[in-house]
């Protein structure tokens, strides 16, 4: 059920198309509630409210029951089913996915003006029961830090860090957009979706100190467009000026797709920007290209494919957060130049790291050279 704006019409055709789809024909659809829910909801939003109505008509579908009447205890058989505590062939999802897909169906049926079987005492219940099996702790990109897991930061950089994947980046065009990538993704903390959003007009710079500064327009937390700033230093800056004089980029989208031959080499570069999901297989790349330059010290197959994994384009955002933690950054200034809104996410990243270098690591610490 779910389709692109660029194929299928309009969104908010494709939400009235999937929500008809899932709750029957005779179902009369509030065309003002569609309306306001599409125009206040991000693109990706809306991509996961249409995907989750794929998921939840997959389900009904195989079980025999007709999402047109479906009630809380379907529902409810679907949250024990998807948490694991009923046997099912179903894939166990975490606790703030159930969440999602749950509230995401019930504005489905809302939209159709029909009895909302996910408002139900029952579903509530089944919920609380989901999160006691499957606890709500979220699982958390690996951060990709600067110089690594360092206790301060005059140490040499250890393990996978930005130093070392930038060590590995190649040295053509492929190279060079991906040492401007990572460098601005460090800088700027971005979001893959503003990584992607750079224009060649959004930075500006250099200043007398070879520095400069980039605008975001709109981010996942800004979807009114207010717009924001961050700080590009100069070896970022000078970063993307080669990357822009090798590839002639003058106006248009920053960073671009790199076309190679089957030997690797470098046939073209794009003209579109480069999709999203793009990030996180260039950073697991990075991290394999770095691993075969014996950059990353002792680290087995194994240890190598865990990293992999749990990578995403979201771990050099997580790495800033704890780099700023580890330099003593306030929570007020770290929210502030990186973006962040809830205090609870920023906290969250740094948990980690308050754990081996916070009150009780220190504290362990006195105790432990008086003792010697």
């Amino acid at each position: 059920m779910t389709g692109d704006t660029k194929t299928g019409g309009t969104a908010t055709d494709l939400v009235v198309r999937d929500v008809q789809a899932l709750v029957g024909t005779a179902a009369v659809l509030d065309a003002e509630l569609v309306s306001a829910a599409v125009r206040g909801w991000s693109d990706n939003t809306r991509r996961a409210f249409l995907s989750d109505l794929t998921i939840w008509s997959d389900w009904c579908r195989r079980q025999r029951v007709d999402p047109h009447v479906a009630a809380a205890s379907d529902v409810a058989a679907w949250i024990r089913a998807l948490a694991g505590i009923d046997s099912s062939v179903e894939e166990i999802r975490a606790m703030a996915t159930i969440e999602r897909y749950i509230v995401n169906i019930g504005w489905a049926y809302r939209m159709a003006g029909l009895d909302d079987p996910t408002a139900a005492p029952l579903v509530r219940l089944e919920k609380k029961a989901a999160r006691k099996t499957r606890g709500v702790a979220q699982r958390q990109a690996r951060a990709l830090r600067f110089k690594g897991d360092i206790a301060d930061f005059d140490s040499p950089a250890s393990g996978v860090c930005l130093v070392h994947l930038v060590k590995a980046c190649r040295r053509d065009l492929l190279g060079l957009r991906d040492e401007a990538l990572l460098r601005t993704a460090y800088d700027s903390a971005g979001r893959r979706s503003e990584l992607v959003a750079i224009d060649v007009a959004h930075i500006e710079g250099p200043d007398a100190q070879g520095a400069g500064t980039q605008f975001i327009p709109k981010s996942k937390t800004d979807q009114e467009g207010e717009g924001a700033y961050a700080y590009l230093s100069p070896a970022t800056m000078r970063a993307i000026a080669r990357w822009r004089e090798a590839a002639h980029i003058d106006k248009g989208p920053l960073f671009r797709r790199v076309e190679t031959h089957f030997d690797g080499s470098v046939r073209s570069v794009g003209r579109e920007a480069l999709h999203p999901n793009s990030i996180t297989l260039i950073y697991r790349r990075l991290i394999r290209a770095a691993h075969a330059k014996k950059l990353l010290g002792a680290m087995s197959e194994a240890e190598l494919e865990r990293w992999v994994k749990a990578v995403s384009s979201h771990s050099i955002r997580v790495g800033v957060a704890q780099d700023n933690f580890a330099a003593d950054e306030s929570l007020p200034a770290i929210m502030q130049a990186y973006r962040w809104r809830d205090p609870r996410t920023v906290m969250r990243y740094g948990a980690k790291l308050a754990a081996t270098s916070g009150a009780s690591a220190r504290m362990a610490s006195r105790f432990l050279s008086g003792s010697e």
